[in-house]
């Protein structure tokens, strides 16, 4: 169950990004941060196990370093200043669509679908929409959808082949690079509930579709 220590400790870290602060700290990381934060990830992985066989019932998995990499990196502050864990089949670095949760000191997180697409992939996606247009809308013009995410989310081309050109009078999603959904809100109102799974799941579950419509393109 997360509490106002959750939310404390990544306002301390934001100001004391270094290791010796972490360390002498590293218990409340344990006790208040990373504890209900694992809870929350085992609670959710049921779920999505059953929505996707290929999502793996394990919470390591899913669970990101709070350590940077800063090998390539202007920054050096050496943590994260959030929880993160992704969930999509083959784990939480995969390049196939799936779920994310991110919790930092005042907002959960909550998005899914594809982020990482490489040109050959991108090709299947956009043949797939251009195939099935209305179905595609139907899902990301849902009106609870767009209340939950507003617009489907993703970079853009400035340039595409010229076999898709006629799709992109029916929607200019076919110009996405990027095809997710997201969305935040406060970490406050659930201090000390049990109502944060279900929250979670519920916005998971209007993401499912997009996800489900996706993986056919990789079938």
């Amino acid at each position: 169950m997360f509490t106002e220590k959750y939310s404390s400790f990544f306002k301390e870290l934001f100001k004391n990004n270094n290791k010796e602060w972490f360390h002498a700290h590293k218990n409340c990381y344990e006790n208040d941060v990373k504890a209900p934060f694992i809870d929350l990830v085992e609670k959710l992985l049921p779920t999505l196990a059953e929505w996707d066989d290929r999502i793996l019932h394990d919470s390591k998995k899913a669970l990101f370093r709070i350590n940077r990499d800063i090998r390539f990196s202007k920054d050096k502050s050496p943590y994260n200043t959030l929880m993160k864990a992704g969930f999509s089949p083959g784990g939480k670095k995969s390049e196939l669509p799936g779920y994310y949760l991110g919790i930092d000191a005042n907002k959960i997180h909550v998005g899914g679908g594809l982020f990482m697409v490489r040109p050959s992939e991108l090709k299947k996606v956009r043949a797939h929409i251009a195939s099935n247009v209305t179905t595609f809308l139907n899902i990301v013009d849902d009106q609870s959808f767009k209340d939950a995410f507003g617009k489907l989310k993703g970079e853009k081309a400035k340039r595409l082949d010229k076999d898709l050109v006629q799709v992109a009078e029916k929607t200019d999603y076919i110009y996405n690079k990027q095809f997710y959904a997201f969305a935040d809100f406060p970490l406050s109102n659930f201090y000390d509930s049990n109502r944060l799974v279900d929250t979670v799941v519920h916005h998971f579950g209007m993401i499912r579709p997009l996800n489900t419509f996706l993986n056919q393109a990789f079938d």
